[in-house]
């Protein structure tokens, strides 16, 4: 079982992990991304575009917390992971995704997803989750929207963690969709 430091304070810089479920080599990024499309859509439907930014402490606050809230089954298998809050992705981060825009990329995982791990995974620095708060806040409407978006892209960077690819986690989401009646 993971050894969780998860902080209950602010965490003051922003390269230190809101949770640190410690050991990293280099591997194949993942991320959470809305589209270009998709942010003027909502954009045209008034739907995006929060006008306030929320003070750093309060939104790794809400990073925590959809942190805690994992199932115990989930978080207790939390292994060599960090997980950070930063503005938005570096250039190199944009690129090496192939993104045009910096506005898409919600959040990242960087690392070896657990299943892709073998006997000779051992002295390794962190797996990292970067969870992007400006583009997040560009894509909602209110402190809620905000929080439960927060609550997704945490939980979809911990699934790459556990070596699920995007194309089964949108599958998830949009059957998740669909179940509560909300357009996809």
């Amino acid at each position: 079982m993971a050894e969780s430091k998860c902080r209950d304070g602010p965490l003051g810089l922003s390269e230190t992990p809101v949770c640190d479920f410690t050991g990293r080599p280099e591997g194949l990024p993942l991320h959470s991304a809305i589209t270009r499309r998709e942010l003027n859509s909502l954009r045209n439907k008034g739907k995006a575009m929060y006008n306030e930014d929320m003070e750093r402490q309060e939104f790794e606050a809400l990073v925590f917390r959809a942190i805690e809230a994992l199932p115990p089954e989930f978080k207790s298998k939390l292994e060599n992971v960090d997980i950070i809050v930063e503005d938005w992705p570096s250039p190199n981060q944009i690129s090496r995704l192939g993104l045009r825009y910096k506005t898409q990329l919600l959040g990242l995982y960087e690392g070896v997803p657990q299943t892709k791990r073998d006997s000779g995974y051992n002295l390794v620095l962190p797996d990292k989750i970067t969870i992007f708060q400006k583009p997040i806040e560009l894509k909602c409407r209110s402190d809620k929207e905000i929080e439960m978006e927060v609550g997704r892209v945490v939980r979809h960077e911990i699934a790459h963690h556990f070596g699920i690819g995007d194309a089964a986690l949108y599958k998830i989401e949009s059957q998740k969709l669909r179940k509560n009646g909300e357009n996809v």
